[in-house]
């Protein structure tokens, strides 16, 4: 009885014991599939993050390459707005001579510059305006708004590279240039959207520059106190034929600091091989032209400047299609800096000069070629950091040197300049 009941009892132990084990594997393989089901879901997820960093790499990337396209890139320019009138103006279009006219015009001017390193640089420069002002109202030698820009469309007017020699103190500059930029510079008149409007102020009106075309230019610097321009562009700027036509230009800059004040002594020449009529003898129509002058700025003390213009061209001939030519000019001029009444930032400036028409194109016409005279005042009062607004008053004596077909009496020009920087 005893025996039977003890095998009784390891059966039931043993039965157990078994269903015991069969719901230990149970769970097991249920608690081996849910886990592995959780690994693929990490691994799903882990997949995916991978996925998440490596396209998040690429947008890195993509903007890290980006900025570097972006890296040195300066973009500024300015909006200036002219309103002229006149008295006494003597155009050929007028109605009747001495009509008073009051006209405006617009420039617009963005320019980009992209440094790649210390060594080399690209810049360009868009231009868009539009009217003539006053200018197509009058008859002159040397019109009265050198800003005039008459195209709406934004136009490409430069673009060039510029590149640093280390080695030695030489700037090479190619592309499509503006001659203006280097020759005839000067730091009291040179910038007809801060300082004077009229075209004599500007530049010298002897000098025949080309319109903005390709060309090179160099600029030596052997000491701080000595730079040496030279310049190569397209005399007649089409891009065909590039060195048939030239003109080429050199400068000699003297930077001296007299009275212990910085200032800049110009000398240059230049020769424009397009081809010119002579005014003696009509049949020679290859002639060339040429000429040479001086430009100077003098700072006196931290509030007053000086400059001096001066320039000589060839008085025999003329370009084809032009009415007159010119031997001489001259201007002077004085500028105030505003902090001696308190306005830091304005500036107040006057100027004065001459315009000799060539002797050979007087007596070829016949006319009396008397020399026009020019005078402008004005005053740049700064609003803020970017606008100024600048009263400008003109005056011209013996306009077109008294042969002008509407009259020849003294032409008043009274203006307002309002300049936009950006």
């Amino acid at each position: 009885m005893k025996l039977k009941v003890l095998l009784i009892g390891c059966c039931v132990v043993w039965g157990a014991l078994s269903f015991s084990e069969r719901s230990f594997a149970d769970n097991l393989e249920r608690e081996i599939v849910e886990l592995k089901q959780k690994i693929s879901v990490l691994e799903e997820k882990l997949s995916q993050k991978e996925k998440e960093d490596s396209a998040r790499k690429e947008l890195y990337e993509e903007l890290n390459e980006i900025k570097e396209i972006f890296k040195g890139i300066s973009v500024g320019g300015g909006a200036t707005f002219v309103i002229q009138g006149t008295h006494n103006a003597n155009g050929n279009d007028l109605s009747k001579d001495g009509e008073d006219t009051t006209d405006a015009a617009f420039s617009l001017d963005l320019e980009i510059e992209k440094n790649f390193s210390e060594k080399d640089r690209i810049y360009l420069h868009f231009e868009a305006g539009n009217g003539e002002g006053v200018t197509d109202e009058l008859q002159v030698f040397s019109n009265v708004n050198a800003d005039v820009t008459e195209d709406e469309n934004f136009d490409l007017i430069e673009v060039w590279y510029e590149h640093n020699f280390m080695s030695i103190p030489l700037t090479l500059t190619f592309g499509k240039i503006d001659s203006t930029a280097y020759i005839d510079n000067n730091e009291y008149a040179n910038d007809e959207t801060t300082q004077f409007l009229g075209d004599i102020f500007k530049n010298s009106p002897t000098i025949e520059f080309p319109d903005n075309g390709p060309g090179i230019r160099f600029n030596l610097e052997p000491f701080k106190s000595l730079g040496i321009e030279f310049l190569m562009m397209d005399a007649d700027s089409d891009w065909k034929a590039i060195f048939d036509n030239m003109f080429l230009g050199c400068e000699f800059n003297f930077k001296l600091n007299i009275f212990e004040r910085p200032g800049n002594y110009r000398i240059y020449g230049w020769l424009n091989d397009v081809h010119h009529i002579k005014w003696n003898n009509p049949s020679k129509t290859k002639e060339r032209n040429y000429g040479f002058g001086l430009s100077f700025d003098q700072e006196l003390t931290e509030a007053l400047g000086i400059f001096l213009r001066y320039g000589w061209q060839n008085p025999k001939v003329y370009a084809d299609g032009s009415d007159f030519s010119l031997e001489q000019s001259w201007s002077t001029g004085v500028q105030l800096a505003g902090s001696l009444w308190g306005r830091n930032e304005d500036i107040f400036a006057i100027a004065f000069g001459q315009i000799f028409p060539s002797g050979d194109y007087k007596e070829a016409n016949n006319f009396k070629a008397k020399s026009e005279k020019h005078l402008e005042v004005y005053y740049n009062f700064k609003v803020n950091n970017y606008l100024a607004l600048t009263p400008d008053l003109q005056v011209i004596w013996d306009p077109y040197g008294g042969d002008a077909a509407n009259g020849d009496k003294t032409i008043f020009i009274g203006g307002l300049r309002i300049q936009v920087n950006f």
